[in-house]
């Protein structure tokens, strides 16, 4: 077996491992996956100043993140349906983080339950709460997770309206996967997968189960989520949360710095810069674009986390000496869990820790939390959007596979 060497070879056993309805889900973005190219690409085109005759022998990459140790300025930023990658996935994500000494995120849309992933664990994690329309679904949504131990409450903004998102689509995503006449032949060609599916105690959201009574099967419930998004979600909502919730608060999806500003005038302990990943308004900048900008104005008054197309150690360097405290990632752990479950996730925190380390060595760097303002520069770009040198090929014969349509994919992220 060749030799593990970087997240982009977890992405490559990911995408043989898992059926293609998963992996698309896994892997895309919205409409014609502008945003999420962008973030990836503009992090590609930044460089970093080289530093030399400095003693590098002694480097920190601990950080806190709003009051949780981190071994290295990296949370598992959360994600939906983790558990479809692999069987119990958050659970096993969750146990991984555990061990490696980083905070864990669970999605709102998870497989596994807030109760599944406390039950696992001793370290706190947090929750990624998804509002809906049913306030009593949300008041007992933010009450199991208070209950379970959650440090940080993670309330994401973007999503008032669900992306567009063609492959999913096109794929007839649906949770748990069934076969069909068109997706048939790929589910049954993964037989790894599928034995791995048998082992798994659920199958369907584990979070939102028990909290629909209307919802006496999984179709009723599926088409309860399609319609909970609400867009009506403004500065009370966010005030209503932070009045029920009275430990750490943290906003996901801030970029305009005016929304970073009333952040901190709500009362948030902590703001994402994210575009979730590239997964819902298509065209939007990167994260790492508008970064300097929101950090600037507001990192002396509130915690500034950064999630974007991480990849690699030295893309943590980056988004910190952008301004960021710390950052996220969703995919890189997402591809080490659907490659070899918890192994799979330490694998990927091990790459990015031993590119973080080996990063500040050349660049002349101490300590993760004293980065200095001239450590990042603008850099031309070498390769075209989503053609890095690893990049494998999507099913669609390029990094974007949308050709069309306009249907909607049912479950966000």
């Amino acid at each position: 077996m060749n030799p593990i060497t970087s997240v982009y070879d977890l992405e490559a056993m990911a995408r043989r491992r898992l059926p293609h309805v998963i992996f698309d889900y896994v892997h895309g973005g919205s409409g014609r996956e502008l945003t999420l190219q962008r973030n990836e690409h503009d992090l590609c085109a930044l460089a970093l100043r080289q530093h030399d005759m400095r003693d590098v022998s002694h480097r920190n990459m601990k950080v806190q993140m709003v009051g949780d140790s981190a071994e290295i300025p990296l949370a598992i930023g959360p994600t939906g349906l983790a558990g479809l990658t692999w069987a119990n996935g958050e659970v096993e994500a969750a146990k991984a983080a555990e061990q490696f000494g980083v905070p864990y995120c669970l999605s709102t849309m998870s497989i596994c339950s807030i109760e599944d992933v406390a039950e696992a664990t001793d370290r706190p994690f947090w929750f990624q709460l998804y509002l809906m329309k049913e306030h009593k679904v949300n008041e007992s949504l933010v009450r199991r997770a208070h209950d379970a131990g959650c440090s940080a409450l993670v309330l994401t903004l973007d999503l008032h309206v669900q992306g567009k998102r063609w492959a999913d689509a096109k794929n007839g995503l649906a949770v748990p996967p069934r076969l069909t006449l068109h997706n048939s032949m790929d589910i049954l060609s993964h037989p790894r997968w599928l034995l791995s599916m048998a082992k798994s105690r659920r199958r369907t959201f584990g979070n939102l189960q028990g909290e629909v009574k209307q919802a006496k099967h999984l179709k009723a419930l599926t088409q309860w989520i399609e319609a909970q998004f609400d867009p009506s979600f403004d500065t009370e909502t966010v005030k209503w949360v932070r009045r029920i919730w009275d430990r750490k608060l943290i906003l996901k999806g801030i970029m305009h710095v005016d929304d970073a500003r009333l952040a901190v005038d709500l009362g948030a302990d902590a703001i994402i810069v994210s575009n979730h990943g590239g997964r819902q308004l298509d065209g939007a900048p990167s994260s790492i674009s508008v970064l300097p900008e929101i950090a600037d104005a507001v990192r002396h008054r509130i915690e500034v986390f950064f999630d974007g197309g991480i990849r690699t150690g030295s893309d943590i360097v980056k988004a910190m000496g952008y301004g960021a405290h710390a950052c996220l990632s969703g995919r890189a752990w997402l591809y080490g869990l659907a490659a070899q479950g918890k192994d799979g996730v330490l694998c990927a925190l091990t790459l990015l820790r031993d590119e973080l380390s080996d990063c500040m060595a050349l660049a002349g760097l101490q300590d993760v939390c004293e980065m200095p303002e001239d450590v990042v520069t603008a850099q031309p770009p070498l390769a075209a959007p989503g053609h890095h040198p690893f990049a494998q090929p999507s099913a669609y014969g390029g990094r974007s596979r949308g050709d069309g349509g306009g249907a909607t994919g049912a479950y966000p992220t």
